[in-house]
Formats: C-alpha cells, sequence, structure tokens
C-alpha cells in the first residue's frame, strides 16, 4: 500500500543520495596568515605563498572556507607585528575555526605570535624546504630556522601549535598533513558546545557506561539534554496516525532497502515513525547526537526496538550511542567531526575472538548500524525487529573517548576487516596486527566494551584532537603514544 502511494504521489525516496548526512554540514573557516622576514625580498616570498595557496585551497574546498589576509596587508604576507591588529580584526570578523601560518622564509616570529596567542583555535605551523644554503652571492630563505625560533615563542605563550615537516609544497606531504590538520579542527569544532540527546537513563545493569554530564559541561562544555524516552513515543504516535507525505516516502525508502518480510508492517511502520520522532525532538532541541536507553528491559517506544531507528538516523549525520553511553555519544561526534561528512561512523561492541584468526575480534551490535556501510553483497533483513547484515570492508580506525579516576582518555587504533563466520545483528570482523596488545589495552582501561568504529585511517588525526583538547591519546603502537 505505502510502497504504491510512494510512486503514485512521486515522492523523493528519503534517504537518496543527495540528502545523506543531511542534518550535518561541517564549515572549517581556516584563517591564513603567511609570513615573511621584512630584510628578506618579499617578492620571493610571493613566490612561494603564490606555490602553496592552490594546494591550501584544494583541501576539502566545498567543507572549508580560507580567509586570507591579501586585502588587510601588502603582498598577503605579514611582515612586522605592526600588522598583527589587521591579521587579527579580519580573522576576528570571518570568526576563524582554526589558523595556518606558512613560513615563506624565517618569517617574523613577533606577528606570528602576536596573531596565534590572540585566538583558542588549532593553529598549523609550516615552511616549504629551502632550494639551497646561502652563498656569498645570495641569501637563503633560512625557512625551517625560523620556525624554530617562533615556535618557540608559541610554546613560551601556551599556544599550541599542530606542525607539517619541512618539505616542498607540491610533496603529498604537504597535502596529507593539511587534511589531517583541518579534520582535527573539525572534530574539535564539533566538541565545542556539543548537545547529546540523553534518551533516558543507563540501564540499570550496564554499570560500565556511567559518566559525570556535569563534569563534561564543565571541561568541555558538552551539555546532555534529558528527553523522556515515553515522549519518543507519543511524538511517534503522532507521525504514524497522521501518515503525512514525508512518512510514506520514507516508509516506502525504508522497506525497499531492507526486507521486512520477516515483520509485522505495523511493527515496520513503528519503526519508521519512531526514527522519525528522535530526529525532530533531537532537533527541536538543538542536538547533533544523542544516547538512547536500550536493552531487553529498557522502554520500547511503541513496543518496537529502537536499534533500526538509530542506525538510520545515524546516516542523517546524527548518530546516537545505545545504552545511554554518554561518552559513546561523544566518542561518535569526534568520529563525526573527523569524517567531514565523508562518511558516518558506528559504535560496535567488542564481543567474540575469530574462531580460526588470533588476531581477529567481532565489532557486533543488535542492530544499529548505518545501512550506508553495508557490504554490498549482504542482505539486510529486519528479524525479531532489529536490522541484520554484514559491514563492508576496508581499513577500520577503532577509538574511544572516555574517563576514569577524573582524567579523560582519547583511544585510537588501526586495522583492517576481515572475513568471518556469520552472525546475528549487524556486524564485521576486525583484523589487528596483534591482538593481544588491544585486548590487554582495553582490560586494563580505562575504556570499555563500546567502541568507535570508522573506515580509513586516522589515528593521526585524534592524535591531533587528544592534544588540543586536553586528552591523554592513547594507542596499542607505542611509537605513536
Amino acid at each position: 500500500m505505502y510502497n504504491h502511494l510512494v510512486e503514485t504521489l512521486g515522492i523523493k525516496p528519503a534517504h537518496s543520495e543527495g540528502e545523506r548526512f543531511s542534518c550535518y554540514k561541517p564549515n572549517l573557516v581556516l584563517g591564513v596568515m603567511p609570513t615573511n622576514r621584512s630584510t628578506l625580498p618579499v617578492l620571493d616570498a610571493k613566490k612561494q605563498k603564490d606555490a602553496f595557496m592552490p594546494v591550501v585551497r584544494s583541501i576539502k574546498p566545498g567543507v572549508v572556507t580560507v580567509v586570507d589576509i591579501d586585502d588587510v596587508i601588502e603582498h598577503g604576507i605579514a611582515r612586522q607585528v605592526s600588522q598583527a591588529d589587521a591579521v587579527i580584526s579580519k580573522f576576528k570578523k570571518h570568526n576563524i575555526d582554526a589558523l595556518f601560518i606558512p613560513f615563506c622564509d624565517f618569517g617574523d616570529e613577533s606577528v606570528v605570535a602576536a596573531v596565534a596567542s590572540a585566538f583558542c583555535v588549532p593553529v598549523l605551523i609550516w615552511g616549504s624546504r629551502d632550494e639551497a644554503v646561502n652563498t656569498d652571492e645570495k641569501r637563503g630563505r633560512d625557512t625551517q630556522c625560523g620556525m624554530f625560533a617562533a615556535t618557540k615563542v608559541l610554546l613560551r605563550l601556551g599556544v599550541k601549535f599542530t606542525y607539517i615537516f619541512n618539505c616542498e609544497t607540491d610533496n603529498k606531504e604537504f597535502s596529507d598533513g593539511m587534511e589531517r590538520f583541518i579534520r582535527a579542527a573539525n572534530a574539535l569544532k564539533d566538541l565545542k558546545g556539543l548537545r547529546i540527546a540523553k534518551f533516558g537513563d543507563r540501564p540499570q545493569l550496564f554499570m560500565s557506561v556511567i559518566a559525570s554530564d556535569a563534569d563534561l559541561l564543565q571541561r568541555f562544555g558538552v551539555i546532555s539534554v534529558p528527553i523522556s524516552p515515553e515522549t519518543v513515543s507519543q511524538v511517534a504516535e503522532e507521525i504514524l496516525m497522521a501518515g503525512k507525505d514525508d512518512f510514506i516516502s520514507y516508509y516506502g525508502d525504508f522497506s525497499s532497502r531492507i526486507d521486512c518480510g520477516a515483520a509485522l508492517d505495523e511493527n515496520v511502520r513503528k519503526i519508521v515513525a519512531v526514527k522519525m520522532a528522535i530526529k525532530r525532538l533531537m532537533k527541536q532541541h538543538n542536538c547533533s547526537v544523542g544516547a538512547f536507553v536500550c536493552g531487553p528491559t529498557a522502554h520500547k517506544p511503541m513496543g518496537v526496538p529502537v536499534c533500526p531507528a538509530l542506525g538510520e538516523i545515524a546516516d542523517d549525520g546524527m548518530p546516537v550511542s545505545c545504552e545511554t553511553d554518554i561518552n559513546g555519544a561523544v566518542t561518535l561526534a569526534l568520529m563525526r567531526g573527523c569524517l567531514m561528512g565523508d562518511d558516518i561512523g558506528f559504535l560496535a561492541d567488542l564481543t567474540v575472538r575469530h574462531p580460526d584468526n588470533d588476531n581477529s575480534e567481532l565489532l557486533w551490535h543488535c542492530g544499529p548500524f548505518p545501512f550506508s556501510l553495508k557490504a554490498e553483497d549482504s542482505h539486510a533483513r529486519l528479524i525479531n525487529g532489529m536490522e541484520r547484515w554484514e559491514m563492508k570492508q576496508g581499513d577500520l580506525t577503532i577509538c574511544r573517548f572516555d574517563d576514569i579516576g577524573g582524567e579523560y582518555y582519547l583511544f585510537a587504533g588501526e586495522g583492517k576487516t576481515t572475513t568471518g563466520p556469520q552472525t546475528t545483528g549487524t556486524y564485521v570482523w576486525f583484523e589487528a596486527d596483534n591482538w593481544r596488545d588491544w585486548e590487554e589495552k582495553f582490560m586494563y582501561g580505562p575504556y570499555i566494551h563500546h567502541v568507535g568504529c570508522m573506515y580509513g585511517k586516522y589515528l593521526p588525526v585524534f592524535k591531533e584532537v587528544a592534544r588540543y583538547a586536553n586528552l591523554r591519546f592513547d594507542t596499542v603502537d607505542p611509537i605513536c603514544s
């Protein structure tokens, strides 16, 4: 009936590719202040600027807004401290989220210090590798030398900064370093003023997810907003009874992607309504992530499991953790900020060792993973009101924001997916270089069985996030710790 109405009315499917992550639109404002020493030729410095600025503008151009100083400083290059006020004024006007200070040569450490210390944002330092050493005929640029000098001043002022290894503009290390910095800065931006929709208290048996709302507010500005699970049921009932076009469209989309043959049609419609209700309530309370009470003894909105709704809303860009895991919700927010709309993360349980692979572990949950991450050849089904499929293969970064004894940690580690036995729920098998090291790390903590998972290699990004956010960075790789 509903699929027929979708076709008849010509309603656009709710999860069309163009609307993926529709509730999350990252926009990072990057201030760029090139610097050159006043005793060195400014036109030579401009040649350096003209080489690296196109690369800077090419990094995530639809997401990053680059604010230069071309209109306030001659040649768009800061050379002396008297120019600092003009640069600071423009960057404040544009409300920059991060600051990039490329050294065209030795640079001017006084203007660098003045501008960088005026903002509480991530700062990136880089300078291209000098072409040649000094000779009697020509003075070189001494770029690396100036960077060493300026960063000492930044340290004295308490300014945290990131740097890209001294390399040429066209080196991949430069563009990769820029992107890592931008992703870290965006994750930090998302952490500021984060509002978490807290749908109910934790399940009684889950002591492991205990977190301090007050501490998160005081340290990070993260606010938990209580919303009753019963309210979700009430709003879902209203949506179901109204049967408007958006509900009909989404029902048709959901049932076309997921085999609902084993479920009552009434329950499928309830699941759709519950997802729409959660999304509506999160928007009303200005929350971009959430944590939902769930489990065998927890409230089931409209009498159906909430798992499918959580997976669906994650694909809208509003991830929600299970079992009222507040620290898990922060983890999801950091992953979303890191991914910048390219993809979405998910929260999984560390559950079972692989029967044949000593370095493999099952990442599982009863059915809340995003549909967009499903393996193409895996049959998506609804069984007992919960989703069931295998996730796609690829590189995987595992992370977790957590706390113990008043100290906050951020763990990150990299591995890859692998094949393994089929199971219930939504799942994927994860393979590490040495699972014994991973298991020991999680046993000694301060982490729990819930981990954030994202496709790709992002350990260096999380290392930067931890440094700026005053988190203790943790990993299984001693070289990166």
